[in-house]
């Protein structure tokens, strides 16, 4: 019930069918079931509303550049990014960490945005998606390879993609396509795109200097 704890809650009855919509997740289910989440998502939505919480000021340093912001503790990174530092080609999708889109790098390493709180991130190197390409707006080498090979079709995975797979590269972990599968498995991909992804990383792979 993380929307509703962020107080995002609304609800739609229809007979025999209670549909409840909570921060873009849709799903159906029995009424009697559905009940029960609309009354703890109505209790958790007071608690919020019925709370305060400290706010603190923090800096990041989010592809070189310096963002103050005030924010609750409580604040994921990928929160941070959209709602202060106004990035949001990083992607909310699945909100509990299991579908790969809000990667972004830390010190160069992958990690995910929507269970990474703000707060830690403060004296470390962000990297997102929006500062992958160079200064002069050349396409970095896997984003190019992603055009090349056609890896992607409705688009909204391919930012989490590329920066897990230019971390993938860094990381030594193209070897074959099974290397390749394994070490982006934790991204995604509704669309299917799968097997023009994995030939995107490896020629990316062969590319790189």
């Amino acid at each position: 019930m993380r929307s509703a704890y962020h107080g995002r809650f609304c609800a739609r009855v229809s007979r025999p069918v209670l549909k409840t919509k909570i921060s873009s997740l849709h799903f159906a289910v029995r009424a009697p079931e559905a009940v029960k989440v609309c009354k703890f998502a109505i209790f958790q939505n007071k608690l919020v509303k019925g709370s305060s919480m400290p706010l603190h000021s923090i800096r990041l340093q989010i592809n070189k550049q310096s963002h103050e912001m005030r924010v609750e503790p409580r604040l994921t990174l990928l929160e941070a990014l959209h709602e202060h530092a106004e990035l949001t080609g990083t992607k909310k999708g699945c909100d509990h960490g299991q579908c790969g889109a809000c990667t972004v790098h830390i010190d160069g390493k992958r990690v995910l945005s929507c269970l990474t709180l703000a707060v830690q991130a403060e004296g470390r190197q962000v990297r997102t998606i929006e500062g992958v390409s160079g200064d002069d707006g050349k396409l970095h080498p896997v984003q190019a390879a992603f055009v090349a090979c056609d890896a992607l079709q409705c688009g909204y995975c391919t930012p989490g993609q590329i920066m897990s797979a230019i971390a993938c590269i860094a990381e030594g972990h193209t070897g074959s396509d099974d290397e390749v599968r394994d070490y982006m498995s934790g991204n995604l991909c509704r669309c299917g795109a799968y097997p023009n992804i994995v030939k995107a990383v490896r020629q990316a792979a062969k590319d790189a200097p």
